[in-house]
């Protein structure tokens, strides 16, 4: 072979295994760029671990959490007991993406005290989330804690399957009951008795909610015979005392399917018609949240997206809340 044409084989050969090698390297190199992103199990180690990464973008207020904090060997989380159904399928599905962390919802036995109860409980310490159906207070806010909302809800107004009214009441009229400006259903075009108004505990995040929409942030009519304050944050035992002549509220994935229960209409728009929440058409209609403290623990952070995640948004709609995304 002339010198020539060995030189050209020799430059050829070379042009190859750089372009084997280059090409290796650029495989290589891929290997560790994340084509999508998916919730990965945490380890229930007392060493602070790299912030999980969620199967969504996550909302601003998820982003500024600090996973500083080491890992609980149980996840706890208190608070709304409107969230109770929503909780515990969210618990599932995390238990499925991440079977290394266990979570309890309710203290001191798997009951849950409120929302207001539950940030309490929160901000000393005793849960890493809390559930809660209301914003935060200013002393909420001041202490650390960040809430995100991850579902749209609405409050439906009930009365007793055997109540004689069959009208609709408007805003303004279930504000005057909740005052104690309007005693008697005939007052509203019922029957000619006095009504019982049950309001929820002063714990609930429900109530708080509602007083600020409905009341706008004035105070309930005193406690009387007719009107009575519950004592502890629960749904199904209100709607049994309410009889033939009970009023009373609470969230419509709770009542809409009860049979001793009737849903009042607002305005003449029902608390079923979710268009009507989406579009703010219905009146009565709020944000439900989770929230931990700014610096938190990986887990914590990871629950709260996998919340907003598809599969969170999924349970979300399939209890019949409505989705944040």
């Amino acid at each position: 072979m002339s010198q020539g044409k060995e030189t050209t084989v020799l430059f050829l050969s070379l042009l190859v295994t750089a372009g084997i090698a280059g090409g290796g390297y650029w495989f290589f190199s891929q290997q560790g760029k994340s084509v999508g992103v998916s919730l990965e199990p945490i380890a229930t180690t007392a060493t602070p671990q790299a912030t999980p990464q969620a199967t969504t973008t996550p909302t601003s207020s998820s982003l500024s959490f600090e996973p500083s904090q080491p890992n609980p060997s149980i996840l706890g989380i208190d608070g709304s007991t409107t969230m109770v159904a929503l909780i515990k399928e969210l618990r599932n599905g995390y238990s499925q993406v991440n079977p290394n962390i266990s979570t309890t919802f309710g203290l001191p036995d798997g009951r849950p005290n409120g929302s207001g109860q539950g940030l309490q409980n929160l901000m000393n310490g005793t849960v890493a989330i809390a559930a809660s159906s209301r914003p935060l207070k200013t002393a909420e806010t001041q202490a650390g804690i960040l809430l995100v909302p991850i579902a749209k809800d609405a409050i439906a107004i009930v009365i007793g399957i055997n109540n004689p009214f069959k009208g609709n009441l408007s805003k303004d009229q279930i504000r005057d009951i909740y005052q104690g400006k309007i005693t008697n259903w005939s007052q509203v075009g019922g029957a000619n008795q006095p009504i019982k108004v049950i309001n929820r505990a002063t714990t609930s995040g429900t109530r708080e909610a509602f007083q600020d929409i409905v009341l706008l942030g004035q105070n309930f009519a005193p406690d009387s015979a007719n009107f009575i304050t519950w004592k502890q944050d629960e749904t199904t035992a209100i709607l049994r005392d309410l009889g033939d002549n009970g009023i009373s509220y609470a969230t419509v994935s709770q009542v809409e399917k009860q049979e001793i229960v009737r849903i009042i209409a607002i305005d003449g728009v029902n608390a079923t018609d979710i268009e009507a929440v989406k579009t703010g058409k219905y009146p009565l209609s709020r944000s439900l949240f989770l929230g931990a403290k700014k610096s938190t623990s990986p887990a914590a952070k990871q629950f709260i997206e996998f919340a907003l995640s598809p599969q969170g948004q999924q349970i979300v709609q399939r209890l019949g809340f409505i989705p944040i995304k």
